[in-house]
């Protein structure tokens, strides 16, 4: 694990449920706009497996038999539902901002890897003003979905960077699967979707609970 650190010039960053806290609010507004759209609305559990995904893939794994006018209708309204309607709040998870100043100050560069579309990721940026700490990113409208590898190996051409010189930093299966297919080393946080033993299958090089114990990995490293 220190030796797979120790070579870190890169950490590549998931977003929902990795730095932000927002998987209560993905769950709210899918379920609304479920109901809005008349489709069968999803368990919680069943809206978390999906996140991370790009929004398609995601709504044809919950709603398989839907039809071309639902899936205008519940794309319309989940947007509208996550955006501007739905109360569920999705502050930052508590150590993001100090993480990334840390490892700036150890000079590894950061990026960010997310099913988010590229208007939400410019969104967050602007509402947080944490855009300054990333040399790139990559959004669902950039790249095929999670977990597919295309992210990062786009990530690692444009900064021209080695797989094992990046780690990947995500909370759900999509985030390790794609890691692991790009060769990536990879780090499991539990504060998100996914538990120790889903993250435990695709062999990270640690899992940590919260972005305290991150910050505390990198220190050691």
């Amino acid at each position: 694990m220190q030796h797979s650190l120790q070579c870190c010039r890169l950490v590549i960053f998931d977003w929902d449920g990795t730095v932000m806290d927002s998987v209560g609010r993905i769950v709210s507004a899918m379920q609304t706009s479920a109901k809005l759209a008349e489709l069968p609305v999803p368990t919680a559990y069943e809206v978390k497996q999906i996140i991370g995904l790009s929004l398609d893939l995601a709504f044809t794994s919950l709603f398989p038999c839907m039809n071309k006018q639902q899936h205008q209708s519940l794309f319309k309204h989940y947007r509208e539902q996550y955006v501007h309607h739905d109360p569920t709040p999705t502050p930052m998870f508590e150590g993001a901002e100090l993480l990334f100043q840390q490892l700036h100050q150890q000079q590894r560069q950061l990026a960010v890897a997310t099913g988010k579309a590229r208007k939400g990721l410019t969104r967050i940026f602007a509402e947080t003003g944490l855009a300054h700490y990333f040399v790139t990113t990559r959004c669902a409208d950039d790249a095929r979905s999670k977990p597919d590898p295309d992210m990062l190996l786009q990530i690692l051409h444009e900064t021209g960077l080695q797989p094992e010189q990046a780690v990947m930093v995500g909370d759900t299966s999509h985030d390790m699967l794609m890691a692991q297919k790009a060769g990536i080393p990879r780090i499991g946080v539990t504060h998100g979707v996914h538990g120790l033993d889903v993250l435990a299958k695709f062999e990270p090089i640690a899992i940590v609970d919260d972005l305290h114990q991150l910050k505390t990995l990198f220190s050691s490293s």
